[in-house]
């Protein structure tokens, strides 16, 4: 894989060519910024920017102005790569706080390792509905700790539009590991989120056989490539079947 190339598509395809993540969702493209107005309890935030020392707090400050005038705060998506350099310490003075840095891995699905399965006495179960819903945001919380209101609300909408593909590990009927995968309509990239595993059954390759099941669902609607976000716990499994990390990505949020 060209890691520079595929960078600057997965730039070009995702970020600065943007597309809405759910029904009722808008992207945005003002001020050298490029950001989503969530549907209802959707995702706000900035997806990407074009700037430089001479513009960049002026550009934060408009974020700021636009986002508070809606009412709620947002999410300003930060990738190792971006400009200007101090662009996260500018974030950080405008009032947004930094969550844990994670890594951005990407895989041609051509060269993927897909064939894992779920080890015995665990079955996959595709998302469909409000019920399956309930039982990702179960596994969610569980696995990630915190509220996941907002998670159900996404991922509701998300399947009335197509644009996902859910998933959920049952070890006979306890759910046990969740993940999702986003596909946006012309897209290059797949996206995987929400790889989670409670604590009890980590360790046993769920999570391994939820990356190859929907990597193999992407490779059959035509998808070229594959792109996590990855935590530090799961990139070594996520390196074994095939990605390679491109940069960083840290998420800055602000809250009124």
């Amino acid at each position: 894989m060209d890691h520079v190339a595929v960078l600057a598509l997965f730039d070009r395809d995702m970020r600065e060519g943007a597309r809405p993540d759910a029904p009722g969702a808008r992207v945005e493209r003002v001020d050298k910024v490029v950001r989503q107005v969530g549907a209802d309890k959707g995702w706000n935030g900035v997806l990407w920017s074009d700037l430089d020392e001479t513009n960049a707090d002026a550009a934060i400050a408009g974020q700021v102005r636009f986002f508070s005038g809606l009412g709620g705060g947002f999410e300003w998506k930060l990738y190792g790569h971006d400009r200007p350099e101090d662009l996260g310490q500018r974030l950080r003075a405008a009032g947004f706080t930094a969550q844990p840095e994670e890594t951005l891995m990407i895989a041609e699905l051509g060269d993927l390792t897909l064939d894992a399965e779920p080890p015995e006495g665990v079955r996959l179960l595709p998302v469909t509905d409000r019920a399956g819903v309930d039982l990702v945001a179960d596994v969610h919380e569980q696995a990630f700790g915190g509220d996941s209101t907002r998670l159900r609300h996404q991922l509701l909408a998300q399947l009335t539009g197509d644009t996902v593909v859910a998933v959920v590990a049952l070890a006979g009927d306890v759910p046990v590991s969740a993940a999702r995968m986003e596909l946006l309509p012309g897209a290059r990239f797949a996206g995987l989120w929400g790889g989670g595993t409670v604590e009890a059954w980590r360790g046993r390759g769920i999570y391994r056989a939820l990356v190859a099941h929907r990597a193999r669902v992407a490779a059959d609607r035509g998808y070229r490539y594959v792109q996590v976000d990855a935590s530090s716990q799961s990139r070594p499994v996520l390196a074994r079947l095939g990605f390679h990390p491109l940069t960083t990505t840290t998420p800055y949020f602000y809250e009124e």
